[in-house]
C-alpha cells in the first residue's frame, strides 16, 4: 500500500513538473513575441518622427535647389509609401526608400553652399541624422528579439508548443539593396 501511494505521488509530481515546464515555455514565448512588438513600436515611433521632419526639410531646400525635382519626388514617394504601409515589412521597405532619398538629398546639398550655410537646413539635417542613428540602434534590438524568437520556436520542445500556439517565423529588419553596393571612391 505504501509503494502505491509513493508511486502515485511520483506520477503526480512528474505531471505537475511537466505542466509547470510547459507553462514556463509558453510564458517565455509570449514574452519574446511581445518584445518583438515592442521593439517594432519603438522603431515605428522614430520612423514617424523622421517622417514628420521631412516636409520641413523639403521646404527649406526648395528655395535653394530649384533643379532637384527628382530628389524631392523620391522623398515624396517614400513618404507616401510610408503612409500607405500597413505591415512591418511594408514599413521597413518604405524606411529604406526614405533613407535612400535622404542620402541623395544630402549628397546633392553639397552642391549648394548657400543651403549648407542655412541654419534651418543644418538643424534639420542634424535632427534627421540623430533619428537615423536611433533607428539603427532600435533595428539592432528588434533583430536581436526576432532572432531569439525564431530560434526558440524552432528548438525542441518549444517547437511543439509554438506549433500549437501558431507562432510564425518573423523576418529580420534588413538593409536596402542599394546600401549593400560597393561604394565607389574616387581620388582626384
Amino acid at each position: 500500500m505504501g509503494i502505491v501511494i509513493l508511486l502515485g505521488l511520483v506520477v503526480i509530481l512528474f505531471v505537475v513538473g511537466i505542466f509547470v515546464y510547459l507553462i514556463t515555455i509558453y510564458n517565455s514565448l509570449i514574452r519574446l513575441k511581445n518584445d518583438i512588438d515592442k521593439a517594432w513600436a519603438n522603431i515605428d515611433v522614430l520612423l514617424k518622427q523622421r517622417h514628420d521632419e521631412l516636409p520641413k526639410l523639403i521646404e527649406t531646400c526648395k528655395g535653394y535647389m530649384q533643379y532637384e525635382q527628382k530628389t524631392f519626388q523620391m522623398i515624396t514617394e517614400a513618404r507616401t509609401a510610408y503612409l500607405k504601409a500597413g505591415s512591418v515589412g511594408e514599413k521597413a521597405q518604405a524606411d529604406n526608400m526614405i533613407s535612400s532619398a535622404l542620402k541623395s538629398l544630402f549628397a546633392v546639398s553639397e552642391n549648394y553652399p548657400d543651403l549648407k550655410a542655412n541654419n534651418n537646413f543644418m538643424q534639420l539635417q542634424k535632427r534627421i541624422s540623430e533619428l537615423e542613428e536611433k533607428i539603427a540602434d532600435r533595428r539592432e534590438f528588434f533583430n536581436d528579439d526576432v532572432n531569439t524568437f525564431n530560434i526558440r520556436i524552432q528548438q525542441f520542445p518549444d517547437v511543439l508548443l509554438a506549433g500549437m500556439m501558431r507562432l510564425q517565423h518573423h523576418d529580420l529588419f534588413k538593409v536596402a539593396e542599394e546600401d549593400r553596393q560597393d561604394v565607389e571612391v574616387k581620388m582626384t
